[in-house]
């Protein structure tokens, strides 16, 4: 089966569209780096969407990833429940990548996609030094994915075509 990979970025925070941050919506950032949490999110968020390619790395990979000063997480939680999640990658050149996001499945619907990616992006564009903040989904991915990142105000700027 082929699909369709997009990748997509804004340059400066003027470009953001963001979408308010429900009340029954808590955003906090996880300062203190657990990678077993990060193996939990990834699982949790992505088993609908088939995010295998970290499903078999090792403890010692999992801490390479989170444990260094330029990834960030945080968790979105709904009446004491983890509703989704997302992480920031920064690069030496201030590329800021959102490299993990999205909704727990039985969140899907409720209208916490755009204010969680607007809470990405802004957290993204707090970091001090980022130059430009992108990120990448596929026609795999949410069907309202690609839709989200175009309404907050990023933009595409590749697409290239897999065929499975």
């Amino acid at each position: 089966m082929s699909y369709t990979t997009y990748y997509l970025e804004m340059h400066g925070p003027e470009q953001l569209r963001p979408k308010p941050l429900p009340a029954e919506l808590d955003i906090v950032e996880c300062r203190i780096k657990q990678f077993q949490l990060n193996r939990f999110l990834y699982q949790l968020v992505g088993a609908p969407w088939g995010w295998t390619d970290k499903l078999g790395w090792s403890d010692a990979q999992w801490r390479a990833l989170v444990e260094p000063a330029n990834h960030r997480t945080w968790v979105a939680y709904h009446q004491g429940a983890i509703a989704g999640y997302y992480e920031l990658l920064r690069a030496p050149d201030g590329a800021v990548e959102i490299l993990y996001f999205g909704l727990v499945e039985a969140f899907f619907g409720k209208g916490f996609g755009g204010p969680l990616l607007s809470h990405a992006l802004q957290s993204a564009w707090a970091w001090p030094g980022t130059a430009r903040v992108w990120v990448h989904t596929c026609s795999l991915d949410h069907p309202s994915a690609l839709a989200n990142y175009l309404a907050r105000g990023l933009q595409l700027y590749r697409e290239e075509v897999s065929l499975g």
